[in-house]
């Protein structure tokens, strides 16, 4: 297992940190990290997760818990006025395709209301938030035909969850333009790891059924091209544009963060049954997705060049790691 980045280790020493989607499987990590620098942590919970990393690691004990909705600007504004945060790290949001594809409403609510809820409520605290990463998407780009993806593409999200990324970066941006916020977006690939419970997504569904000794569903024809990163590169990118939002290369810009390794839902789930030695389990192939776009990866060249960032995890070292923290969660809930 790998350390974390030492980098700039003290930066985070007593800074009063806002974290929205706290209980996610980025917000988890993310707290992790800060608390270990040693940063107030002022977390954002929708809903109690006890299967949360935040939970299980006993990490919650540590935070200041705010119990709201990003929908509710006064939660928010209430947040980042009464524990006077310095940083804010916008990472809550409805983060599954079919479920906007169920219900846009319920995402557009989060991910486009609850975008601009809370950078009003900095806007209008903006004498002591000094820095603002919002987490974006690969996804916010839409279909192009050119890739990889590279920053100054313009967004075109054409179906409910690309549109709330979309929009989302988007009004980010204009809160830089029009108000000079101290803002940087992150644009990331498919970011896995321990404590990922959407069953759906390809690499925590797949490992469960492997450990249960049942044949793993891929809802595509498994031909479906992303980028797959693995939550510890991502967090230690979150942290670099944070440090350096005093950078004018950095502030008001967006960043991609991708593996510079693109991959097939096939190969991703013959790397899991490799790694498992769950080689005689055959996936079973729905094909069935529509209203989704077939490749979708990253140029991340602009983040190795300014933040001297690049994803140090092979496919095969997150895996490795992702599996092994499920085979002891698993294990020791007898799940």
């Amino acid at each position: 297992m790998m350390d974390f980045d030492t980098h700039n280790f003290n930066f985070w020493k007593d800074k009063r940190v806002f974290v929205t989607g706290a209980t996610g499987i980025v917000g988890s990590w993310l707290v992790k990290d800060l608390l270990k620098r040693g940063a107030y942590v002022i977390a954002l919970i929708r809903d109690n997760n006890p299967q949360s990393e935040l939970y299980q690691s006993g990490d919650i004990l540590k935070v200041n818990v705010i119990n709201g909705k990003l929908e509710d600007y006064n939660c928010l504004e209430r947040a980042i006025n009464e524990y006077e945060a310095d940083s804010v790290f916008h990472l809550g949001a409805q983060p599954i395709v079919n479920i906007a594809l169920r219900n846009p409403l319920s995402t557009f609510e989060a991910n486009i209301r609850g975008t601009y809820n809370l950078l009003e409520a900095c806007r209008n605290h903006k004498n002591f938030v000094k820095r603002i990463v919002i987490a974006s998407s690969d996804k916010a780009y839409g279909d192009h035909k050119l890739l990889p993806y590279i920053e100054d593409m313009p967004l075109q999200g054409r179906y409910p969850y690309e549109v709330s990324k979309s929009c989302a970066d988007l009004i980010s941006q204009t809160y830089f333009y029009t108000y000079d916020l101290p803002i940087s977006i992150a644009r990331c690939g498919n970011i896995y790891g321990g404590g990922d419970f959407n069953w759906s997504r390809i690499i925590p569904g797949t490992i469960r059924s492997f450990l249960k000794k049942e044949q793993p569903v891929i809802r595509s024809d498994g031909k479906f091209i992303r980028d797959y990163i693995y939550i510890k590169d991502i967090t230690q990118a979150y942290l670099k544009l944070a440090e350096k939002l005093d950078n004018p290369l950095v502030k008001g810009q967006a960043f991609n963060f991708g593996p510079k390794q693109p991959l097939s839902v096939l190969e991703i789930v013959s790397w899991i049954r490799k790694l498992m030695n769950a080689e005689d389990i055959e996936p079973i192939i729905l094909n069935q997705v529509k209203n989704e776009i077939l490749e979708q990866y990253l140029n991340s060249q602009k983040a190795m060049d300014i933040l001297d960032w690049k994803s140090k995890y092979t496919i095969e070292q997150g895996l490795s790691e992702t599996i092994s923290w499920y085979r002891d969660y698993f294990g020791s809930k007898n799940h």
